[in-house]
């Protein structure tokens, strides 16, 4: 297993403001001690293979690969024509991701908005009709698609279509290729749609290809119900907070020996740090315990291997 990063705290820097570079990212990213960064397809100034190149020699140069390229596919809209184009976008994404990641790199994919008038019938039809006309661009390009159990890309107005675990499995369940397509697990989302991020988990792990680790919690006073009665509003519910990877509400020991039974031995990445770097550093320290405690550290002689 190894531990990629994830810039949650700089995402309207990067992103929206531009007041920081992705070069400015890798450069601060180095007193984390992770093993690779994750990107976002907002980070990019443009997708040509020049500027791609640059990124990816500046991600080499500190020591780092690019494991996961985090895209937000929005395969739920209504217009066809709309859809067709977040199909031809999202080939795009993982012709970047292989440019910048190389083989089996994971490109994430996401089932899209929840619009009021797109029934679920409807919806379903359209991810997995989407999902498989990218399949043979991931084959061509040797990248993975890993569908996030997702609550919300951070730029939408509606949540995640797929965002409660029934509609998500069906629509995981429907996609036979298991070479090139799967799931990113993230057990916090799973805890703001009001499900057990342990069942999902139980449910998914032969399907888990990537994997966030976070934490949430919800300001005090603040109930799920609140947050799901934000829905329709552009970004994340103001009270929903990341904190520190491993002092939230997921059991990580639960997770942890899910995964290291199971035999994944892929990439877990942070999506913390919302207040700054120290806490990215310990969340990372933390899954850097976990993973010690749970794949083994032969430095740790109490500990013993899995495997």
């Amino acid at each position: 297993m190894k531990i990629s990063a994830f810039p949650k705290c700089y995402m309207d820097e990067l992103s929206v403001d531009r007041t920081m570079t992705i070069f400015d990212w890798i450069e601060r990213s180095k007193v984390l001690g992770a093993e690779g960064l994750e990107m976002y397809e907002g980070f990019f100034l443009n997708f040509e293979d020049a500027y791609i190149d640059s990124v990816g020699e500046a991600i080499q140069k500190a020591g780092y690969a690019m494991p996961m390229m985090c895209a937000s596919p929005n395969f739920t809209a209504p217009d066809p024509d709309e859809r067709k184009r977040w199909v031809d976008h999202e080939a795009e994404m993982i012709r970047v991701t292989r440019r910048l990641g190389g083989p089996k790199a994971a490109c994430r994919v996401l089932s899209g908005q929840r619009y009021p008038n797109v029934s679920r019938q409807e919806g379903v039809a359209w991810v997995v009709e989407c999902i498989n006309a990218l399949l043979p661009v991931a084959r061509e390009y040797d990248v993975v698609l890993a569908m996030e159990n997702h609550y919300k890309d951070g730029y939408w107005k509606y949540p995640e279509f797929a965002q409660k675990a029934d509609v998500f499995l069906e629509i995981v369940n429907r996609i036979d290729d298991t070479e090139y397509f799967g799931v990113q697990y993230d057990p916090s989302n799973a805890i703001v749609a009001g499900e057990d991020p342990i069942e999902l988990l139980k449910k998914v792990l032969p399907r888990i290809k990537t994997m966030h680790a976070s934490d949430r919690f919800l300001l005090p006073g603040t109930t799920l119900k609140e947050l799901q009665q934000a829905d329709g509003t552009v970004g994340y519910f103001d009270k929903l907070q990341h904190g520190v990877t491993g002092k939230g509400l997921n059991d990580y020991d639960a997770i942890f020996s899910l995964l290291s039974g199971s035999g994944y031995n892929g990439w877990v990445s942070i999506e913390d740090g919302i207040h700054g770097m120290d806490e990215m550093r310990q969340s990372i320290d933390f899954l850097k315990f976990m993973r010690d405690k749970y794949y083994g550290n032969p430095s740790s002689p109490n500990i013993s291997s899995v495997r």
